[in-house]
């Protein structure tokens, strides 16, 4: 299991929770799993959600590796330039 902080309007869609346990190994299994345990969440993964992982973000980095041991932090796509 690891522990993902959510960030901004993710935590009123996970009935208001900032942190949610997660049983996953890389960015899509959190994703999926995330999707069943709280499907309000499904339309904005949808539409696209970045990973913060140990302070560096990542965008449809499906396949990379998470433990128990990193610090995760899932927010709404950041835009900008």
């Amino acid at each position: 299991m690891v522990k993902v902080k959510l960030w901004g309007s993710l935590r009123d869609l996970a009935e208001g929770q900032d942190v949610v346990d997660v049983d996953a190994r890389n960015f899509k299994q959190l994703l999926d799993q995330l999707e069943l345990q709280y499907p309000a969440l499904s339309p904005q993964i949808k539409r696209g959600v970045s990973l913060a992982l140990d302070g560096v973000i990542y965008r449809e980095a499906w396949f990379t590796p998470i433990s128990e041991d990193n610090e995760i932090v899932l927010m709404p796509y950041m835009v900008g330039g």
